[in-house]
């Protein structure tokens, strides 16, 4: 066969091919690959609980707005600065706001001052409750206030005094020693008497927050009315229940 005669019966035999099909060969199509998933982020290690109450609860003695922007804002921030410092470190991680703050003193003053923040703003709500609903005194929590201080008017004069002496920014506390007595003591800043740098350590069954922030929209410089007022909302419930199990612990 002749080379020309060859292209043409080729030619002619492609042709037939592609009548038969119908249409033209099809290429297989290649699906493209599923993207990579995003990352989920880590949950955070600590969050902010709702108060135990409306942020209107405690009025007159605290404000509405004080306890707004107390909560949302002053103990969000605490809760998000101690997530990020604790993210920062490897040997962090997993650990409570119980055992930060214990060791405070070992620990870096973002972590330090963050983790007191948040466990003490936490134990701060738990101590109130609108004043309608505040618990009564246990008989065991009254005599110890009234065999440790004289009555409970010496008391309240004694955690005033404590409050009102606390110069700058910090807390007062009402605590259960080692011994089990009660004592009244204050730290700066974010500290508290579970803190390995405390300089008087102990459970703490009572604590008022005496940060201006505390009461400075209501009481402005009046640190003391705000002491003054504050046991109103003083929930003896539960500082009852807090003193019977720290004893029980000992």
């Amino acid at each position: 066969m002749t080379r020309p005669a060859a292209f043409a019966l080729a030619s002619a035999l492609a042709l037939a091919a592609v009548g038969a099909a119908g249409c033209a060969p099809v290429v297989a199509q290649t699906a493209p690959a599923p993207a990579p998933a995003a990352a989920t982020p880590a949950p955070a290690a600590f969050t902010l609980a709702p108060l135990p109450y409306g942020y209107d609860a405690l009025e007159p003695v605290i404000d509405t707005a004080t306890m707004t922007v107390h909560h949302s804002k002053h103990h969000q921030a605490y809760v998000d600065n101690l997530n990020k410092a604790v993210a920062a470190d490897p040997a962090l991680a997993g650990m409570t706001i119980e055992q930060l703050v214990v060791r405070a003193g070992t620990l870096p003053a973002a972590v330090r001052n963050n983790a007191g923040g948040h466990w003490n703003h936490t134990f701060f709500w738990e101590t109130m409750a609108p004043a309608a609903r505040v618990g009564a005194i246990s008989p065991a929590l009254a005599a110890a206030i009234d065999a440790q201080f004289g009555s409970m008017d010496a008391f309240k004069a004694a955690f005033k005094a404590a409050g009102t002496a606390r110069f700058g920014s910090g807390w007062v506390w009402l605590i259960v020693g080692a011994d089990g007595k009660l004592a009244i003591t204050s730290t700066p800043n974010q500290d508290n008497p579970l803190m390995d740098v405390a300089e008087v350590r102990g459970t703490p069954i009572i604590g008022n927050d005496v940060w201006e922030h505390a009461y400075y929209l209501k009481y402005q410089s009046r640190r003391a009315d705000y002491l003054d007022g504050w046991w109103q909302v003083v929930d003896w419930g539960k500082v009852s229940a807090r003193y019977a199990a720290a004893n029980a612990a000992r």
